[in-house]
């Protein structure tokens, strides 16, 4: 009888709607400010012209579209939880797509497709050249073209959406742990999302990450952000509850958007004098394997060295104001300790790792 009672308190607690939208109405209402795709997600989710593309193709086309989700927010306009790129492409191609600081964006100018080589160079409508404009029989086909939506309705519980948006984006998707926590924290707590956002930006945590393009366009140093600030502070004990650590994360990253007496001071001042002492002694050493045979640095960065030696430093804040010689020393002590060497391999589960190495680091740097 538990489990249905259980189904029956959650089913209560999730009030939906739907029903098809034409792409003139989506239009509409995006231009009235009805419906917020939140255009901060831009800068980490990118579809490519040919994606775009292929959206258009289908709509011209006649091929079913996948529905939007949404939430309705208690002032009635709805939150995007699941359509961003389709609902983006739609608009930029009208031309009435704009970013964060509501500047309008280029119109998009389309590629030739499979079955629509002809595609290539057109645009929703150019006056200076109307050869390379859709028709306006093929703009209305566009726009009586119909997208269905599901709507959470506001009644529902607050962290329905999110929770939604986490399952929609995680599984099958292309999308990084990072990226879904990105649009949750932007959606919760668009504050938070822009303090930690700054924070990775952070001049010394870029020397000392040293991360490659791609790992920032995949937005790890957001998630390294995120993992300073959750676990410089948790307890040894706390740190073995782990489980999936990206599970882990986002579900704190929810805790702290909500959590109203969070210091943002107190955490950022620890983030920057923690890698302020780091840059000035190891800089992008800081997080690399040190090898005492070789009497160097060496490999990429480590993970394990990140959550040890940054985390270490956070949790001892005195190390960074006051004594910053004791850092390269505390660092080559734990690659030289083999307990510490045997937890830090990148076989070993997170789960594993991170109740080893972080005490590690935080006994390091406790001088």
């Amino acid at each position: 009888m538990a489990l249905q009672d259980e189904i029956d308190k959650t089913r209560a607690e999730i009030r939906s709607d739907g029903y098809a939208i034409s792409i003139g109405e989506w239009m509409s209402i995006y231009e009235k400010g009805e419906v917020d795709i939140h255009p901060e997600f831009q800068r980490f989710f990118r579809w490519s012209l040919r994606q775009k593309s292929r959206l258009i193709e289908s709509l011209l086309l006649g091929i079913p579209i996948p529905q939007i989700f949404v939430a309705q927010r208690p002032d009635g306009i709805w939150d995007v939880v699941d359509g961003l790129q389709r609902l983006s492409t739609i608009f930029q191609l009208a031309g009435i797509l704009l970013d964060e600081n509501k500047n309008k964006l280029p119109p998009l100018t389309m590629e030739g497709t499979t079955y629509l080589p002809s595609l290539e160079g057109r645009r929703w409508e150019d006056e200076n050249h109307p050869d390379q404009s859709l028709t306006g029989a093929q703009r209305l086909l566009i726009k009586r073209a119909k997208i269905n939506v599901s709507i959470i309705l506001k009644e529902s519980d607050e962290m329905a959406k999110y929770e939604l948006f986490q399952r929609l984006n995680t599984g099958g998707s292309m999308l990084s742990d990072q990226e879904v926590r990105n649009s949750i924290l932007v959606m919760m707590n668009l504050d938070l999302y822009k303090w930690m956002r700054a924070l990775s930006l952070d001049k010394n945590f870029v020397t000392c990450a040293a991360l490659s393009d791609r790992a920032v366009d995949e937005q790890y140093d957001m998630e390294l952000v995120s993992r300073f600030v959750v676990f410089r502070t948790m307890s040894n004990a706390a740190l073995r509850t782990i489980g999936d650590v990206g599970e882990f994360l986002t579900e704190k990253a929810k805790a702290i958007a909500q959590d109203k007496s969070f210091d943002y001071k107190k955490e950022e001042a620890a983030f920057r004098d923690t890698f302020a002492v780091l840059a000035s002694t190891l800089a992008d050493d800081s997080f690399r394997r040190y090898d005492k045979g070789k009497q160097r640095f060496v490999g990429g960065f480590s993970v394990s060295a990140f959550e040890a030696v940054a985390v270490g430093i956070g949790y001892n804040p005195k190390i960074a104001t006051a004594k910053p010689a004791l850092v390269e020393k505390g660092v080559k002590s734990m690659w030289g300790d083999a307990e510490f060497v045997d937890n830090s391999g990148s076989g070993i589960r997170a789960s594993s790792r991170i109740p080893k190495v972080v005490p590690f680091g935080r006994a390091a740097f406790a001088k």
